[in-house]
C-alpha cells in the first residue's frame, strides 16, 4: 500500500515579502478575479470619515473647555473674599467690608496669590440714545484692571484703558463690554447715563434714583457673551461714590499663580482669613464644566461606536475575499503555504486598509479642526447667518483645539479596532481546509 503523505508546511519569517506580495495582489484585485476592490473602497471611506469625525468632535470638545475655562480665568476672580455680612441701621442685611485693604494685604501674602483687589459691584440701567440696557458695575482701581486678562488683551478692544480713571474726565470714564455697547450703540468717546435706584438719601428718609453720565473710554470683547453683554468697569473710588459704598468694599477678588490648583489655595485663604466667606471659579461653574465632561465621555463612547461600525465594514469585505479565494487558499496550503502564513496574508488585507483610513482620517480631521474657522464661516454664509448664538453657547465663535493626547486616542482606537476585526476572518481563512477548498474544483 502505497501512503501519500502531504507537503510540510515550511516555516518561514512572518510577515515575509511574499506573503505582503499575496495580500497586495487581493486587495487591488478586481470582482471579476475574485475580488472586493468595491467593498474595499467603501472601508476606506467609512474608517476615514469615522476617524476625521472622532478627531473633530475631540478638537472641538477640546477648544470649548479650553475657551469656557480661559475667559472665566481671564476676566473674573479665580476666588472671591465675602464677609460673613452684617446688618444695617435701616435692617438690610449687607456683605460690606470696611478693612478691605488689610484683608487685601493679608491674602495677597499667601503663597500662591498673585494679587488680591477690592472691589465694588452693583447693577444699575445704562441709557443711551433712547437704549436701555440692564448692567453690573466693577468698581475696580485703574492698576488692578491692568491684571485683568482679557480685558487688556481682548479678542478686540477700542479705545485706551490709559484713559480710565484719568482725573481730565468727570467720574475717570468707563470701559464696558461689546454686547453694552452695541446694545445701546454707543462707540468711545460717548456718554452713558447710568441709572440707579439707591441714589442719594432724601429728607424723609428714603432714597432717589441716582442718575450720572459717564464717557466710554474703553470698549472690549472678551468672547463670553455673559460679560460682554452685561459688564461696566467704573474706578474704584468712583464706585464707591455712586453707590453709597465710602469707605466700603463689596469683596476682595484674589488672581492665583496657578488658577487648577484652587483647592489647595482654599485652604491657605481660609487659614491666613478665618473669619471670611470664599468662593472659586470652580463653584460658580463647576456645573459647566461637570456637563462638559459628561458630554464629553459621551461623545467620545458614541464616536468610538461608530469607528466600530466602519471596521466592521472590513470584516464583510474580508468574509467575501476569503470566499472568493478559496480555491486559491486550497492551493496556496497543498503547496505547503503554513496556516500563520495564510492567517498573516487576510490580516494585511484587512489592516492594510485600517491604517490607510486612519491615517487619511487623521489628515482630514485635523485640516478640517485647523481651518474650522473659515469653514464655519462658510456654513453660516450658506445658511443665511445665525448658525452660532453666542447668547445660548456662551462664547463668540466655534473653536478648535488639536491636543495630542486626543488626536492619539482616535489613532489608538482605530487601529485597534481594525486590526481586531480582521483576526475573524483572517483565522477562518488559516483554518479553511483545503481538501473541502478544493473538492469542486
Amino acid at each position: 500500500m502505497i501512503h501519500v503523505s502531504q507537503p510540510q508546511a515550511s516555516h518561514t519569517a512572518p510577515f515575509s515579502r511574499f506573503e505582503w506580495m499575496i495580500a497586495w495582489r487581493y486587495l487591488r484585485a478586481k470582482r471579476s478575479e475574485g475580488g472586493v476592490s468595491t467593498m474595499t473602497w467603501i472601508s476606506l471611506i467609512g474608517i476615514t470619515l469615522a476617524v476625521a469625525a472622532l478627531i473633530i468632535t475631540l478638537a472641538v470638545r477640546a477648544g470649548f473647555r479650553y475657551e469656557f475655562v480661559d475667559t472665566i480665568l481671564g476676566a473674573n476672580a479665580h476666588v472671591t473674599v465675602y464677609s460673613q455680612g452684617q446688618v444695617t441701621e435701616s435692617g438690610a442685611f449687607a456683605r460690606t467690608m470696611a478693612d478691605y485693604d488689610a484683608v487685601a494685604e493679608t491674602v495677597a501674602g499667601v503663597e500662591g496669590v498673585s494679587r488680591a483687589a477690592p472691589l465694588v459691584k452693583g447693577q444699575v440701567l445704562a441709557a443711551a440714545r433712547g437704549r436701555n440696557a440692564g448692567v453690573q458695575i466693577f468698581g475696580i482701581s485703574p492698576e488692578n484692571l491692568q491684571d485683568v486678562r482679557r480685558v487688556v488683551e481682548p479678542e478686540e478692544g477700542f479705545g485706551s484703558l490709559d484713559r480710565f480713571g484719568s482725573e481730565d474726565i468727570f467720574g475717570g470714564g468707563i470701559a464696558i463690554g461689546a454686547g453694552v455697547a452695541r446694545e445701546l450703540g454707543v462707540a468711545v468717546g460717548d456718554k452713558v447715563n447710568l441709572i440707579s435706584p439707591n441714589g442719594a438719601k432724601n429728607p424723609f428718609g428714603g432714597t432717589s434714583p441716582r442718575i450720572a453720565a459717564y464717557e466710554v473710554v474703553y470698549i472690549f470683547r472678551v468672547g463670553r457673551y455673559d460679560i460682554d453683554r452685561v459688564r461696566i468697569y467704573m474706578p474704584f473710588a468712583e464706585a464707591q461714590s455712586y453707590f453709597n459704598r465710602e469707605g466700603m468694599a463689596d469683596e476682595i477678588e484674589i488672581i492665583l499663580d496657578d488658577p487648577e490648583d484652587v483647592t489647595a489655595a482654599l485652604t491657605r485663604l481660609q487659614a491666613a482669613v478665618p473669619g471670611m466667606l470664599l468662593w472659586s471659579w470652580q463653584d460658580s461653574s463647576g456645573a459647566f464644566l461637570r456637563a462638559l465632561q459628561m458630554e464629553d465621555n459621551v461623545m467620545f463612547l458614541i464616536l468610538s461606536v461608530l469607528v466600530l461600525i466602519a471596521s466592521m465594514n472590513i470584516v464583510s469585505g474580508l468574509i467575501m475575499l476569503v470566499k472568493n479565494k478559496g480555491r486559491d487558499i486550497g492551493i496556496l496550503r497543498t503547496m505547503g503555504l503554513s496556516e500563520g502564513s495564510v492567517l498573516r496574508v487576510f490580516f494585511i488585507c484587512g489592516a492594510s486598509v485600517g491604517v490607510v483610513g486612519t491615517i487619511a482620517g487623521l489628515i482630514l480631521g485635523c485640516l478640517f479642526a485647523i481651518y474650522i474657522d473659515p469653514i464655519f464661516d462658510f456654513v453660516n454664509w450658506v445658511a443665511g447667518g445665525g448658525v452660532w448664538d453666542p447668547s445660548v453657547r456662551l462664547i463668540s465663535r466655534l473653536p478648535a483645539r488639536l491636543e495630542m493626547g486626543d488626536v492619539m486616542s482616535a489613532i489608538s482606537l482605530s487601529l485597534f479596532l481594525s486590526f481586531f476585526v480582521t483576526l475573524f476572518p483572517a483565522r477562518r481563512a488559516a483554518r479553511m481546509n483545503p481538501v473541502e477548498a478544493l473538492r469542486y474544483e
